[in-house]
């Protein structure tokens, strides 16, 4: 046997150091082969005085496979191109391209051709190949223990996994590169790979990470300008930032790319204020001496300043210039902004934004075109030409949803704003998206809107929407121990439920689903009350409009508590059943955003010797039959855990029906009666106890009649005349009218970055005065906002920095109002989890009557936190805020809070 491109005696001589050379030639030939290069005539050089004629064609014999393999050498022959019985000339391309086709297989490291023998016109080969070797396993060093399995998947080093240079390459290049966005510039890694045994084929990886110290700018300087500060050219710089201490959200680190995105910002500012010309004439970035911070030094000519010249209309029919000059908004002297301008035309920021060619697209005109020319330049005016190319009118054709495996069709159908046959509008798209984010069942953030077979000469475009399901059901289990004694949770949510299966065996995986309908359960108990409740929802009663339907039940029992396990009196207790009935109607009038909802409800409480601050007996029952009014307007987009745009606005009312103007009784004189009775006063006989140890009443307080004489009592329950009684009269159908009113708004300000704006405002009032304000239903400000086991109307206002109800009196609130600005940003928005971090400032207040209302004199607060939405579980939630001022009634400020949030987003 002998090589194809080495004679007997320089085979021979390969055992000599140095004649190794034509050896080690040859295999850097053979290798340039499988990249095409071309190198036939030097291979047939080397093979001039190999013992076979030189361009002879013979008949390939056999092809015997020799090396370190696990494939099947018929395999590998297949895969070479080679077939026992071809033609073959020795050398020609024809071993070039087999060394190619095998090579490109990405199996093997050293392949190579030998001539065994030659009988006649026959020839027989030898393939000689290494394999390469797969992986085992892989360690991963220099990082934390739960950062590595994250990196093994991203690299895809799987067990099994075929090694070579280019995996090796990559794997190295990715870490350096992650790292260095993340600040990290001096990271190295290294990769090495360990053979297991010599018997298998497999190799160990070891990485090795050294990320370094954290690269950061130290100072970035400004050369060439005189229009604006290095301080404003600074803030233009949105991802690049000089190392400020206070800074929060954006870090001083350098990335290349991001940096490369600044450096047209800085143009874009100048463009804004009419410097055209202005441009980066140079950048220097070096490292101080101790190699740890970065310098950024950039250089600008500004230019002169510009002015909008002469703007004119070109191919608009279907809209006039007057329509198109006020969308645009710019006339003639203004200062130019190419930015701006930019935006007029198309804002690609806001899909759904003002401007020209959403103009078209929102009105059937898909493949209309509006580009902004420039046609004169004259001193420091520039005239412009807004070339428009209309097109022909577009209609949606086919309308498909993929990845609702879950879901079925109809719930998803009914939401879409864009109809097979309707006119294509480039509004109804985005808000279909929005609509699909808002049921809660797919992943908002992958929700894609795919363009199929546009076709301009026949107008029409289908439309496929992407969906990425998620976990729609969650499961609420707690368990903690508090006030003395242990308080448990169970809930299961349902939110993508279907009863019309709910007798159908094979729809329970593990429950029926798939028709959007909510269903809940929770059960909630301690030591001291126990809670029961269930509520059903439909979107969509009937099937046919977005009328939804709600419906809910609950059973409370309370005990006598006063905060510790030894003061719970279960002899005395407080029941509460409650149910409830909705609807609610989307409008389309003024908009479609807008939603009237009713609501009846009924509460009825059982007192058994339960007696407290806020009932004035202990004894007796009270109902509640509620009719409730609301008007609402959400536009918040597009992900409902996490709203980048858009607001919600609401008007709700419940009242009671008036009884006090049917029921036939005097609520004046049964109060005057009840107080003349009860307190001590000028027109009762002056009658006090000789007695010196007895203190004698005043005017106004409690007193009860003792052996003839009046004396003073701490309070109602102990006077003379059973006042719970004119209580059970006046609240056995509580009377009342509450209004509530709440705006809460979000903007994008950066990127992702969200400011939420909140306002609050509530009243409860009365009818009849004679009755007063029901001790029902009122507001309880401070705290985490939590409801938590009270079912007696009562509303848990949040307000971050207080302990839970401080900021209102014992009875609860008949006013309140709240100020918020929060400020969020994203951690992660993925499917499995959506976590974002916050700060906020907080104000609010409670009043007992209007004439303590004052909107100015609210107790504040700040501070920061974070929340975790996970579909299992819901959200959750903590917050540490600092509350700045007294709590009414002491001389404690609220200080430093730390607030659990569950199942509740704020």
């Amino acid at each position: 046997m002998r090589p194809l491109s080495i004679t007997k005696k320089e085979n021979e001589d390969l055992e000599k150091p140095a004649n190794k050379s034509i050896y080690l030639k040859l295999r850097i030939l053979t290798l340039f082969c499988i990249f095409g290069t071309g190198i036939g005539n030097s291979i047939a050089q080397e093979t001039e005085r190999l013992p076979f004629e030189k361009g002879k064609k013979y008949i390939l014999g056999k092809v015997n496979v020799t090396g370190k393999i696990s494939y099947n050498e018929m395999t590998v022959v297949t895969f070479a191109g080679l077939e026992k019985g071809q033609e073959i000339t020795v050398p020609s391309e024809q071993i070039s391209n087999a060394i190619k086709k095998l090579g490109k297989l990405g199996l093997f490291s050293d392949i190579d051709f030998y001539v065994q023998e030659v009988r006649g016109d026959t020839i027989d080969l030898e393939l000689s190949i290494v394999e390469l070797p797969k992986l085992n396993d892989v360690k991963i060093n220099g990082v934390k223990k739960n950062k590595i399995e994250d990196l093994i998947k991203e690299n895809s080093l799987t067990k099994g996994k075929i090694v070579n240079e280019n995996l090796i390459t990559t794997t190295r290049n990715y870490l350096e590169s992650k790292y260095r966005k993340e600040g990290y510039y001096n990271t190295k890694v290294t990769v090495k790979t360990i053979p297991t045994d010599t018997t298998s084929n497999q190799v160990n990886m070891v990485v090795n990470i050294n990320k370094g110290e954290k690269i950061k700018i130290a100072s970035i300087t400004f050369d060439g300008n005189e229009k604006f500060s290095d301080a404003k050219l600074r803030k233009a710089m949105k991802n690049t930032k000089q190392k400020n201490p206070i800074r929060v959200f954006k870090a001083s680190k350098f990335i290349q790319s991001k940096y490369n995105e600044d450096l047209t910002k800085i143009v874009e500012k100048y463009k804004e204020k009419g410097y055209r010309d202005a441009r980066i004439v140079s950048d220097t970035i070096w490292l101080n001496e101790k190699k740890q911070k970065l310098a950024l030094k950039i250089k600008v000519e500004e230019g002169r300043k510009y002015y909008f010249g002469n703007i004119k209309f070109l191919g608009n029919s279907v809209y006039s210039d007057q329509v198109l000059s006020s969308l645009l908004s710019i006339k003639k002297g203004d200062t130019y902004n190419g930015v701006l301008l930019e935006k007029r035309i198309a804002d690609k920021s806001k899909p759904d934004g003002e401007d020209i060619t959403n103009l078209y697209q929102n009105n059937g005109y898909l493949f209309s075109q509006i580009n902004a020319v420039e046609v004169k330049t004259e001193k420091d005016s520039i005239d412009f030409e807004i070339r428009v190319i209309e097109g022909p009118v577009a209609y949606f054709n086919k309308i498909t949803v993929v990845g609702n495996d879950k879901t079925n069709d109809k719930v998803i159908y009914r939401e879409l704003r864009t109809k097979p046959g309707e006119k294509y509008s480039k509004e109804d798209l985005v808000r279909t998206v929005r609509e699909i984010g808002q049921l809660g069942f797919f992943d908002p953030e992958a929700i894609d809107p795919k363009f199929k077979n546009v076709d301009p000469t026949a107008g029409t475009v289908d439309i496929e929407y992407n969906l990425v399901e998620k976990g729609s059901s969650q499961i609420e289990l707690q368990g903690g121990y508090g006030g003395g004694g242990f308080i448990g949770t169970l809930g299961l949510s349902f939110n993508n439920f279907s009863i019309k299966n709910i007798f159908k065996k094979e729809a329970y995986k593990p429950l029926p689903m798939g028709d959007g309908q909510k269903l809940a359960l929770r059960l909630q108990a301690s030591t001291f009350f126990r809670t029961y409740s269930f509520s059903f929802s439909e979107p969509w009663f009937g099937g046919k409009k977005p009328v939804s339907f709600s419906a809910s039940i609950s059973q409370s029992k309370q005990y006598l508590y006063s905060g510790s396990y030894s003061s719970i009196d279960k002899s005395r207790s407080f029941d509460i059943t409650s149910a409830s009935i909705g609807l609610a109607k989307r409008l389309t009038i003024p908009d479609d955003y807008f939603v009237l909802s009713g609501n009846l409800s009924f509460q009825y409480y059982n007192l058994n010797n339960y007696n407290t601050g806020l009932f004035k007996f202990g004894n007796g029952s009270s109902r509640n039959f509620g009719i409730s009014v609301g008007l609402t307007r959400n536009n918040k987009a597009i992900n409902p855990i996490y709203p980048t745009r858009g607001a919600e606005f609401s008007l709700t009312t419940k009242f009671s029906p008036p009884y006090s103007l049917i029921n036939g009784i005097d609520y004046n004189a049964l109060k005057n009666q009840a107080d003349y009775k009860l307190k001590y006063t000028t027109s009762l006989p002056v009658n006090p106890n000789p007695d010196p140890g007895v203190n004698p009443p005043q005017v106004g307080d409690y007193v009860k009649l003792v052996n003839g004489y009046y004396e003073k009592v701490d309070n109602y329950q102990d006077a003379d005349l059973d006042q719970a009684k004119y209580d059970q009269k006046r609240y056995n159908w509580l009377e009342y009218y509450k209004v509530k009113f709440r705006a809460d708004a979000y903007t994008r300000l950066q990127g992702n970055l969200v400011l939420r704006s909140l306002t609050e405002f509530g009243f409860l009032g009365a009818y009849n005065s004679a009755r007063d304000v029901v001790p029902f239903e009122r507001f309880y400000v401070g705290g985490d906002g939590l409801a938590n086991f009270s079912l007696d109307g009562r509303e848990m206002i949040q307000l971050r920095g207080y302990p839970n109800q401080s900021l209102s009196s014992v009875n609860g609130g008949t006013i309140y109002n709240k100020f918020t600005l929060e400020l969020r940003y994203p951690i992660t928005l993925k499917a499995a989890a959506s976590i974002y971090a916050l700060t906020f400032l907080e104000a609010g207040a409670s009043y007992d009557n209007f004439k303590n209302y004052n909107p100015f004199l609210l107790q504040r607060s700040a501070g920061f936190g974070v929340r975790v939405f996970m579909p299992a579980f819901g959200l959750l939630g903590i917050d540490f805020a600092n509350g700045f001022d007294y709590i009414p009634g002491t001389t404690q400020k609220g200080g430093w809070q730390t607030h659990f949030i569950i199942g509740q987003q704020f």
